[in-house]
């Protein structure tokens, strides 16, 4: 009998060390807090388990990222109170054993839509006192078994429900809630769930002013806001209604000022465009009359160069053939006196001769 109680014991106490020596070569802690880190290492075991990046100054970049891929038996992951301000598409996508992932304290604004696949087995989700205004529910697809998920301290109005089938613990509170009708379906699956609240108390409604009194998860909704069309109509009606008439008169105003500015200037402009048209207009017609020079100029280019059958002229500037005055038929000897001094009126006529410039004044001299 003593011996069976012996040989119990002693196995009981082998198992117990055997556990004990997997546990400590399964788990590898590597510290590098404070070490003022722009990169992650590339130096570490790979067969780390645990690994503390917090308080440096690490962004997450596509560097970073390729050299997290690494360490695919991370099962913690810190980055508390880095430069972090994006997570980018598959930024832990080979990190299939990772459980906690802590990345508070950063400037995070923005997820993308696939920052966490490959994130099968996370568990805990810790996004606090981040820069966070909006969240797509679908980027918590991939998360199949998380359990907590930390929002707590960023800057988020409003939030849709997550496809977390699993989850058991919310931490909201910090957030400038805004309890109208679009928040109605996250109180409903906050009260119809698994999940708990954390800190119901104090996760308040920020606006409407008449329901900051309430928690997120007690706030009375209206009928109203059952249904899915009347709920845009109430979320306007409730935002309007928590502006100050102040400030919306003051915006009022400003929208009215530049509005008259922005129409007084487009209609300045274009009477300063018809001012301009009409003063050049004016300016072309008075040119015009007070200034027939250029109507004397065009007269001297009346006449054209002599045809080769044509008669060459003679030296008191007739040609040998009769005028053309004698061609028009039936003229009187006191029609064609006018018709002379009508065309005798358009000349310019200095000393009694007419000068063509056509005539080639070396060859006259030559045949003189």
């Amino acid at each position: 009998m003593k011996i069976t109680c012996i040989t119990i014991l002693w196995s009981l106490a082998m198992v117990l060390l055997s556990d004990e020596s997997q546990a400590s070569k399964t788990e590898v802690r590597c510290n590098f807090t404070e070490k003022n880190y722009s990169f992650i290492p590339m130096d570490i075991h790979k067969d780390v388990t645990i690994l503390d990046l917090s308080y440096n100054q690490i962004t997450l970049n596509v560097r970073n990222i390729r050299t997290l891929q690494m360490y695919v038996l991370l099962t913690e992951l810190y980055l508390i109170e880095n430069n972090i301000f994006i997570l980018h598409n598959n930024s832990f996508s080979n990190l299939s054993n990772l459980e906690i992932l802590n990345i508070c304290r950063n400037s995070i604004y923005v997820i993308q839509q696939g920052a966490f696949i490959g994130l099968n087995k996370l568990q805990q989700l810790h996004l606090c006192q981040n820069k966070i205004v909006q969240l797509d529910p679908d980027i918590f697809v991939p998360l199949q078994n998380l359990i907590l998920l930390n929002l707590q301290g960023n800057l988020i109005r409003s939030f849709d429900v997550p496809q977390l089938f699993h989850l058991e613990l919310i931490i909201l509170h910090g957030n400038p809630w805004n309890c109208s009708c679009r928040l109605f379906n996250l109180q409903n699956w906050l009260n119809s769930s698994n999940v708990t609240l954390e800190n119901e108390d104090i996760t308040m409604c920020s606006n409407p002013d008449i329901l900051k009194s309430y928690s997120i998860k007690t706030v009375p909704y209206k009928t109203e806001c059952h249904s899915k069309f009347s709920s845009i109509n109430e979320d306007l009606d409730v935002y309007f209604k928590s502006i100050s008439n102040s400030t919306f008169n003051y915006s009022l105003n400003n929208i009215t000022i530049n509005s008259e500015h922005e129409s007084f200037g487009k209609s300045w402009a274009f009477l300063v465009g018809v001012a301009v048209t009409v003063l050049m207009t004016s300016l072309l017609i008075f040119i015009s009359i007070k200034c027939p020079v250029w109507y004397n100029f065009l007269l001297s280019y009346n006449h054209h160069r002599l045809e080769e059958h044509e008669p060459e002229t003679s030296e008191d500037g007739f040609t040998g053939n009769s005028s053309p005055l004698s061609e028009i038929p039936e003229t009187n000897s006191e029609e064609t006196t006018v018709i002379f001094e009508q065309l005798h009126s358009f000349m310019v006529d200095d000393d009694g001769f007419i000068e063509d410039k056509y005539i080639d004044t070396h060859e006259l001299h030559e045949e003189n």
